[in-house]
């Protein structure tokens, strides 16, 4: 048998734009449907295919019942031998194959890869089928040839023994990502994170939207180059997660975790954290409606805990956050899913500069939560489909409850600058963001070679933000400017901009020798529903300036096509080759585009008195231009190499440029800016993954990457503060702060004396750059005539060396209870890993932050029972 997976003032002035017609949103959503009538849920459903033979006579066997154990899925098989289930949910099943004549077979642990197809093709033995069943534990594919891409998924279980706090974690873990979720040379944001399909980002500040207890994790699948027309919105990689569901069997299952087990005055090293999760699933109705839910209570003082417990009461940070799923098979070839996924997290702001007056720093708070109706089936036995609307909702705030609460005073500083000892840091801030979202696809087998697959998902956003922040001036060297006026970053904005997009794709598989082609297209577009101000400045004395406002223009529609194509084939034997080229895109976040264009925010605007950094409607989207070319080879049964290069190109990307000439070392002044795409970044690596699997005893992966990233900007406000601090604006591209050149990564799974599981974490990089531009007082260089060139040296390098080890303890019939107890432990080495480094060479800075280094060692004790 085989297995193949072939400024305003402080008084709170909101400006809203009237909402549009909610009849215009409604109607584009009918004809959306309309045009693609039924469709299937992107990314979270695969095929089950294969053929099953006489073991002796290899003749074809009709009327096999094939069905996956505690689902609805099931079908027989064909006069031909030959069988296929469409609209598989990706995870891992037992399946069943019976037929009477026949000993009854048992896979086990048979994994459905979203996207893709996976063939099993079995050989049955002549037998009573009353008889023990034949159980046998199916080895995952070590090449999954219809996948012409660089993709890693890890299942739920692996996901449960790796050594990570939360399921995006994973992202880190992988070739040619940093340790804060960089992928390939893009930036943080550049990735796109989706659950069950849906992305779930956060569109006003980004990065991922909301969290999700990783025991309500089935598998995760991270693609980090060839990405499919599906994915939309992003420029580096995609994060899927699909969630788990219920069955008939009913489980329930407690969690506690701590790493305060000893008192803090015994062990220092902890972060006086406890997590508690509660977790369960079975049938409501058998047969017909499931459950599965995941809910964790999280509380933690920080690796800051001796500085808090002097300002607040414990613990500093709380969290709560969970998943619950309702499942209705309606029929044979219909299912409705209903899930809700919420958290909500209140923290205390930190910064070592305040540690003795941490009362001064703002609180924070995060809430979010995303409901999602989902109804997929089958439409005939080449075809299936799935429909899903969902909304998103998060609101973020920080500071008091209201601004009237806030002080603009300065602050009060020790003798030499170094610590703030008194004062208020004057921000608070209010947004929500509310994400409507409808998406919808089909998957359809034409014959043997084709896998067509088309799409269509539709937004309708509601951005609502409201700033107050005044900050002091401080040199490039972070000493405060005594006698110069606060920075006002304040702004509000309230829009309802939206976005669509619609793509089509057709996978041609030769079935011969497993060779793939790939072509998908899809086109995207972004109404922000703006009018940006149309501004002039008078010059009202030296360095000074009055805004004039003369007009407005309404922001275009933006719109982005993007082609891409695929191809995987055979070399030689056991050996794959595969080329991929796609054009991406990601729009840019709200912020870039609404801050600080309302008429309210720029009347009376004196440029002498602050800064104010404008938001620009008129943005376009940042676009990466990817391409790779890797091998695969299967070494031996167990063991897969691959190499592979990749070359990025990334253009449009957002900087800020100043609007008026100044030199703010002479007049003091900080100018007006604007968001705008005038930067670009380049990245080029070679990636070297040798993966075991299949193997109980020993499995895991080892990678080496070497790569280069380099660019015109590392951020989106760095222009403006480049000329603030009167410094030239780089002309030729640089090594940008994430990277490291050389990064080796490991995960090794084995089992030690004592049925004691083990899974080990080792990642290293090489230094990265910093910007090397020392002071003598902290407001003048050493050396003034040297030319500013940012990130002109490196810093050290960092390793990190993390472990989980378990041990299951197992009761009653047929082992149903258990109990696990486990330790995760992180920087088992307790090694001083440097973040970052100042201009004058210094670790953590003039004040030696111990924020500077990543975090030290610090165990984590649980125990965990099902039943």
């Amino acid at each position: 048998m085989t297995l193949i997976n072939d400024h305003r003032p402080l008084q709170n002035t909101r400006t809203h734009q009237h909402p549009q017609s909610m009849r215009n949103i409604l109607v584009l959503c009918i004809v959306s449907l309309l045009v693609i009538h039924s469709y299937s849920l992107a990314g979270i459903t695969g095929i089950f295919e294969g053929k099953i033979v006489d073991k002796v006579t290899k003749e074809p066997i009709v009327g096999v019942n094939i069905f996956l154990i505690g689902t609805q899925y099931g079908t027989i098989s064909n006069p031909d031998g030959s069988y296929r289930i469409p609209n598989v949910r990706g995870g891992e099943y037992d399946v069943r194959f019976s037929i009477i004549g026949y000993k009854m077979l048992i896979m086990k642990n048979v994994v459905i890869s979203p996207d893709l197809r996976t063939r099993l093709n079995i050989e049955l033995e002549v037998g009573a089928v009353e008889l023990q069943p034949v159980e046998i534990v199916a080895k995952r594919p070590l090449i999954q040839k219809d996948l012409a891409a660089t993709a890693f998924t890890i299942g739920g279980e692996k996901i449960a023994r790796l050594p990570i706090a939360t399921f995006n974690e994973v992202l880190s873990l992988q070739p040619g990502t940093t340790l804060e979720g960089n992928v390939r040379g893009g930036n943080v944001n550049g990735t796109v994170f989706l659950i069950d399909g849906i992305p779930v980002q956060d569109v006003i500040g980004g990065g991922l939207g909301t969290d999700l207890p990783k025991s309500s994790v089935s598998d995760v699948t991270v693609l980090t180059g060839g990405l499919d027309a599906e994915y939309g919105n992003t420029q580096s990689g995609a994060v899927n997660v699909i969630t788990k569901t219920g069955g008939n069997e009913s489980s329930f299952g407690v969690r506690l975790e701590r790493d305060n087990w000893l008192p803090g005055d015994w062990i220092k090293q902890q972060n006086r954290s406890t997590e508690f999760e509660v977790s369960a699933n079975g049938p409501v109705l058998e047969n017909r409606l499931y459950f599965f839910t995941a809910n964790v209570f999280d509380v933690t003082d920080t690796r800051w805990w001796q500085d808090f417990q002097s300002f607040f009461p414990s613990p500093v940070s709380k969290q709560i956050k969970g998943f619950t799923k309702f499942d209705y098979v309606a029929s044979s070839s219909s299912r409705w899913s209903l899930q809700g996924i919420y958290s909500f997290e209140r923290w205390q702001d930190y910064e070592y500069s305040w540690r003795y007056d941490l009362s001064g720093l703002p609180t924070r708070a995060r809430d979010s939560y995303r409901i999602a109706l989902v109804n997929s089936g089958t439409l005939s036995d080449i075809s299936f489909y799935t429909v899903s609307l969902s909304q998103f909702y998060q609101r973020s705030h920080i500071g008091p409850e209201s601004t009237g609460d806030l002080s603009t005073q300065p602050y009060e500083y020790d003798f030499f600058l170094q610590y703030i000892v008194g004062g208020q840091r004057a921000w608070w801030a209010e947004s929500r963001q509310r994400v409507y979202n409808l998406k919808a696809d089909i998957s359809a087998q034409i014959g043997d070679r084709h896998v067509f697959k088309a799409g269509v998902d539709v937004n309708q956003y509601d951005i609502n933000s409201d700033l107050v922040k005044y900050e002091p001036q401080t040199t490039y060297f972070g000493k405060p400017v005594l006698d110069a006026p606060m920075l006002n970053y304040s702004n509000n904005y309230h829009y309802l901009p939206r976005s669509g997009g619609i793509f089509v794709q057709d996978k041609i598989q030769h079935s011969d020798d497993g060779s793939n082609l790939s072509f998908g297209i899809r086109w995207d577009f972004l109404d922000p529903t703006a009018q940006r101000p149309l501004v002039e400045y008078v010059p009202t004395g030296p360095s000074q300036f009055d805004s004039v406002r003369t007009g407005s223009a309404r922001a275009t529609i933006k719109q982005q096509v993007s082609p891409r194509i695929s191809l995987s084939a055979p070399m030689v034997e056991q050996t794959f080759f595969f080329i991929n080229l796609g054009f991406y895109f990601q729009y840019p976040l709200f912020d870039y585009l609404y801050s600080g264009i309302n008429p309210q925010i720029l009347r009376g605007l004196q440029v002498q008195s602050r800064n104010v950094l404008a938001g620009n409607p008129d943005l376009q989207p940042e676009r990466t231009i990817s391409w790779e070319i890797g091998i695969k080879r299967e070494v031996n049964e167990n063991t897969v190499a691959s190499i592979t290069y990749f070359n990025k190109q990334f253009r449009n990307q957002i900087d800020a440029k100043t609007l008026i000439p100044f030199d703010s070392k002479s007049a003091g002044d900080y100018g007006f800016a604007s968001y705008v795409n005038n930067a670009q970044a380049s990245a080029y690596g070679l990636e070297l993954v040798l993966t075991r699997q299949n193997d109980p005893r020993l499995s895991g992966s080892i990678s080496y990457s070497y790569m280069v990233t380099e660019g015109l900007t590392e951020y989106a406000n760095q222009g403006i503060q480049y000329a603030q601090w009167g410094f030239p604006i780089p002309a030729v591209p640089y090594p940008l702060s994430w990277d490291q050149k050389h990064t080796i990564k490991a995960d090794v799974e084995l089992r030690i004396p004592g049925d004691i599981r083990s899974d080990w974490i080792l990642l290293y990089n090489s230094p990265r750059p910093y910007t090397y531009f020392p002071t003598r007082d902290g407001f003048t260089p050493v050396d003034s005539t040297k030319n500013f060139v940012p990130n002109n040296r490196r810093m050290f390098d960092v390793l990190m060396i993390n472990a989980k080890l378990s041990r299951r303890f197992t009761f009653g019939e047929e082992e149903r209870f258990g109990i696990t107890l486990y330790a995760d432990i992180s920087n088992i080495l307790n090694r001083a890993n440097v973040r970052w480094i100042d201009s004058n060479g210094r670790i953590g800075g003039e004040l030696g932050d111990p924020g500077a280094y990543y975090e030290p060692r610090r165990v984590r004790i649980g125990i965990q029972g099902d039943f």
